[in-house]
């Protein structure tokens, strides 16, 4: 199963709804910082995400992008960060089921 490496990033106008998108995005990458999650997604994962994303957005109120970096295994991106945290690619790491 070949993963991509994406970078999400998102405006949404109401808290609750913004909370609904954190803690969705939670279970899929890894947060860096507010409303930015970076994450490793097949493109079941990542048609997944996109529905459920979809059915919580208000799309005349709210904007999310999915930056699509490359293939996770030999993407190496390129990124300044200034600031209290550094900005690290995540692993793969195994899942057991």
């Amino acid at each position: 199963m070949e993963q991509r490496l994406y970078i999400v990033a998102y405006d949404i106008a109401d808290q609750k709804r913004w909370r609904r998108v954190f803690k969705l995005m939670k279970g899929y990458g890894e947060w860096v910082q507010l409303s930015v999650f970076q994450c490793r997604l097949t493109a079941k994962q990542q048609a997944e995400l996109i529905a459920l994303l979809d059915a919580i957005i208000h799309h005349t109120e709210d904007h999310i992008i999915l930056l699509d970096l490359g293939l996770a295994a030999t993407v190496v991106p390129r990124v300044t960060s200034l600031g209290k945290a550094e900005f690290e690619v995540i692993e793969h790491k195994a899942v057991i089921v």
